[in-house]
């Protein structure tokens, strides 16, 4: 018979599970890849029975959108929700989103994410619609919300939503993909700092859309007095 003190371990251990799976799951994927991950390599990482797995995620296929929801959806919500209430200036505000991104996705075995979906969503287009829905739309709508927010407030100068937005996002992506690919390879060659990259990058984009000076009036020339 469990004395009073053992239960409450239990319950924690339960209540702990979902995400105990959900670490393991992306830490096999991202070794091992989506489609050469077993169901019960996870449940074996995460010290359970695949039954017990089973209980959480029906799916492996549930069980990667399980992933993809707690490690990218949940952030950028997290994102949208400083937009609305950030009270500094918008170069500020981008900043900080970018730089977040990488500290708390780029540089974390979530960031490995991304070479999964290059590499291997075209064998799951059910997976590819769910990526676009779930990650691609919301990171876009956020971009440009902070773009056009400071282009409203005179921060910004105009410009065209959509490509300014994949501009800021593809060197972030870049460095996901080259960490969880060559980077994470003893290869003897140029490496990369990661986060002088990304400020080198933000401000070379906030030099780009800041508003340029107006040049003074040009003086009308003087007519000539007539004689």
């Amino acid at each position: 018979m469990r004395t009073p003190a053992q239960t409450p371990t239990r319950h924690r251990r339960k209540d702990a599970r979902p995400q105990e799976l959900l670490q393991a799951a992306l830490e096999l994927f991202v070794e091992k890849g989506f489609s050469a991950t077993r169901s019960e390599q996870v449940a074996a990482r995460a010290g359970v029975s695949k039954g017990t797995l089973y209980l959480y995620f029906p799916s492996k296929q549930e069980l990667f959108k399980a992933v993809v929801r707690t490690r990218l959806s949940a952030l950028i919500a997290e994102g949208q929700q400083i937009v609305e209430h950030f009270d500094g200036p918008s170069a500020a505000l981008l900043q900080t989103l970018m730089q977040s991104w990488w500290q708390r996705v780029g540089s974390t075995p979530a960031g490995g994410i991304f070479k999964i979906i290059v590499a291997e969503v075209r064998n799951f287009p059910e997976l590819a619609q769910f990526y676009s829905d779930e990650v691609v739309v919301p990171a876009q709508r956020l971009i440009s919300a902070t773009l056009q927010r400071g282009i409203e407030r005179g921060a910004f100068r105009p410009v065209a939503g959509a490509e300014a937005t994949h501009t800021l996002i593809a060197p972030l992506l870049f460095l996901a993909l080259h960490k969880h690919s060559i980077g994470a390879c003893a290869v003897i060659g140029p490496t990369l700092d990661a986060e002088a990259l990304i400020d080198t990058h933000i401000d070379l984009m906030l030099r780009g859309l800041k508003v340029a000076a107006m040049p003074p009036a040009a003086r009308a020339p003087r007519r000539k007095a007539l004689a």
